[in-house]
């Protein structure tokens, strides 16, 4: 666990360095944050601003999903986005061979090799929507520690899903457009899962698990969430996990390498 503490240290601090020579690169991802930002808050506003009301969701509780929806939004901007797309150009120029023969876990080579700085307006805009939703509904301090759990595993199931479809670039070269859906279809998660269709909400909810994303971890903040709600993104977490793992594996034993 040291071991692979150290290379990911070794591997930030490479990346922020090389990025930061584009520090104009900041103020256009604040710029653009912003700009997205503002969309998404107009865009809950429009069903607000007639007295209407997603089913249980206040204002100001809508607003915790929102939220959370962006602060995972900079989390796969940060994170996800500048590894997990990439895997493609490693297949692409044969460069996979050298990731395989390093001596360490080439999926965590792949996951965690450079983070890009331009998603952290993100983060921080979905930290100070979280915080002043939250003052305005009066949640307790323990209320935002208690919505930790669900929001890490929602990070990891997405993280899963995001793998899952990169690796599939093994037998697709090309799998930008499917990323690019992934991406369209985890807008959903800006509103509250109670907003949407019956059908749609086992869509989001069994299919393309946005409601453990967004919707659990703001019911926990908000002291709403069932135990098996919970119980439900740890079981998804664990099992998308294991499954990118398997999976990754599965796809290698196709991949032909660079030189044969």
């Amino acid at each position: 666990m040291k071991r692979y503490l150290r290379v990911l240290n070794l591997f930030w601090r490479v990346a922020i360095a090389a990025e930061l020579e584009y520090r104009i690169n900041f103020a256009v991802a604040v710029i653009s944050s912003i700009g997205g930002l503002v969309g998404s808050v107009f865009g809950l506003f429009l069903f607000y601003r007639t007295g209407y009301t997603f089913q249980g969701w206040s204002w100001y509780e809508a607003l915790v999903v929102l939220g959370v929806f962006t602060l995972l939004q900079g989390t796969a901007a940060t994170f996800l986005v500048p590894n997990l797309n990439k895997i493609v150009r490693y297949v692409q120029e044969g460069t996979l061979d050298f990731v395989l023969l390093k001596p360490i876990s080439s999926q965590f080579w792949l996951s965690t090799h450079t983070l890009s700085p331009w998603g952290l307006p993100d983060l921080v805009f979905g930290l100070i929507i979280i915080f002043y939703a939250g003052h305005q509904l009066g949640l307790a301090p323990l209320a935002y520690v208690a919505m930790l759990p669900p929001l890490a595993l929602g990070i990891v199931s997405l993280y899963s899903l995001w793998f899952i479809l990169g690796a599939t670039s093994i037998w697709f070269v090309k799998v930008y457009n499917v990323t690019e859906v992934l991406r369209s279809l985890l807008e959903a998660g800006r509103f509250p899962i109670e907003g949407y269709p019956a059908a749609y909400r086992v869509f989001f909810t069994f299919i393309i698990p946005v409601a453990f994303l967004t919707t659990v971890p703001a019911q926990t903040a908000l002291g709403r969430s069932e135990t098996t709600w919970l119980l439900g993104s740890a079981i998804l977490a664990a099992v998308l996990f294991q499954l990118s793992k398997w999976f990754w594996q599965f796809a290698l034993r196709f991949y032909t390498s660079a030189s044969s």
